[in-house]
């Protein structure tokens, strides 16, 4: 039928109208980002990437009970936890996220594994959400290995509890505390059967923090962990649930590792790490005064410095000068303050600090200057 002369205009304003809006509608696609839709996990091993540089994994190995978490833009949550397990043994799961290599799954664009020596710094940047009604911890791992591997277990793992809710506890046993980053916290040591476990259990819920990854590197190299020449191979932030879980939460995680140190130097921008210490110490019943001395016997000037050592038992450390100090007792890592960071090759620099003591007092065993093990005078 031949449209009337009314239906004819009547159809040329509909597709003007239509042309119109399909032209605001391709203006508006390519100005305004699309909104990626969440993806939602519940196979046992499943993952997706964030970010375009960050693997989201759902990792339920505990268990057979259905666990779904579903990513977002810059985390996950986990939206069904069915089942629980017995606090005293191995949790459901590790729901995380991570930048790095896991059972040969690497994050994309990802410069991991990476020799510590050769990291300058890894900061990284994290916020959690937290529910009451579950048992399990809000875990960020680090994990370290002699070799450069992308498969399997590594040797040694670094646990950060950010918050634990519930009758759990970590590998091992308590073995002193540690100021590390500027925080606080319980220091437990342990093997889990396949790798040395050492966790830092924060004294209260932490929601949010940034912090440099290799502060935490250290503390395993100075406590015989790990050594200077191992690689970092991933970090991984997320949750260990034994008992119900939905709801927690992973709303942001960021992780980068810069390099920029050479063989034997991690945390320093260059040269060379050989290092001669002198520790004057002056001891009375129930304290003490200790100075010391760093020589760099290098070849090459240090541009900033951190010595790590271990003060004996018994003692613990109440102010100092000269230098910024992570840790009061146990594993202990000065570092320099502004005006004696540069070690020309030769050069020293001085601290010094006063503490506590019982028993009979001794000196720390060794020392070691950015990671490297330095001879004592």
């Amino acid at each position: 039928m031949r449209p009337s002369p009314h239906h004819a205009r009547r159809a040329r304003g509909l597709l003007g109208a239509l042309l119109t809006s399909l032209v605001s509608l391709a203006a508006l696609l390519t100005t305004t980002p699309v909104a990626q839709a969440d993806t939602t996990i519940c196979q046992p091993f499943g993952t997706t990437t964030i970010q375009g540089r960050y693997v989201v994994q759902n990792n339920r190995w505990g268990t057979s009970a259905t666990q779904c978490i579903t990513a977002t833009d810059s985390g996950f949550r986990i939206t069904q936890a069915d089942g629980s397990v017995p606090t005293n043994g191995a949790p459901k799961s590790y729901p995380s996220v991570y930048n790095g290599c896991h059972y040969t799954n690497c994050s994309p664009g990802t410069n991991l594994p990476a020799q510590l020596s050769t990291i300058s710094s890894a900061p990284s940047g994290i916020s959690y959400g937290f529910v009451n009604d579950a048992a399990y911890n809000a875990s960020y791992d680090i994990w370290l290995d002699p070799t450069p591997r992308t498969d399997g277990v590594n040797r040694t793992e670094i646990m950060i509890w950010f918050n634990k809710v519930g009758s759990i506890q970590p590998i091992g046993s308590p073995v002193g505390n540690a100021n590390v980053g500027g925080r606080d916290w319980q220091v437990w040591s342990g093997n889990n059967g396949g790798n040395d476990v050492l966790s830092f259990v924060a004294p209260s819920a932490i929601s949010s923090w940034n912090f440099d990854v290799m502060d935490f590197a250290r503390q395993a190299v100075s406590r015989g962990l790990a050594q200077n020449n191992w690689y970092l191979t991933s970090v991984q932030a997320g949750f260990e649930p034994w008992q119900n879980g939905a709801g927690l939460a992973v709303n942001s995680f960021s992780s980068t590792v810069n390099k920029g140190g050479s063989s034997g130097d991690p945390g320093t921008p260059g040269g060379s790490t050989a290092c001669k210490v002198a520790y004057a110490a002056s001891a009375w019943q129930g304290g003490f005064t200790a100075d010391v001395t760093i020589t760099n016997t290098g070849a090459s000037a240090v541009s900033g410095w951190k010595l790590g050592f271990t003060l004996p038992s018994g003692q613990q450390i109440t102010s100092a000068w000269n230098a910024n100090l992570s840790g009061s007792s146990g594993a202990v890592t000065a570092s320099n303050v502004s005006h004696n960071g540069e070690l020309t090759a030769g050069g020293q620099a001085t601290f010094g600090f006063q503490g506590t003591s019982s028993g009979t007092f001794t000196k720390p065993s060794g020392f070691n200057l950015n990671g490297t093990a330095c001879t004592t005078a």
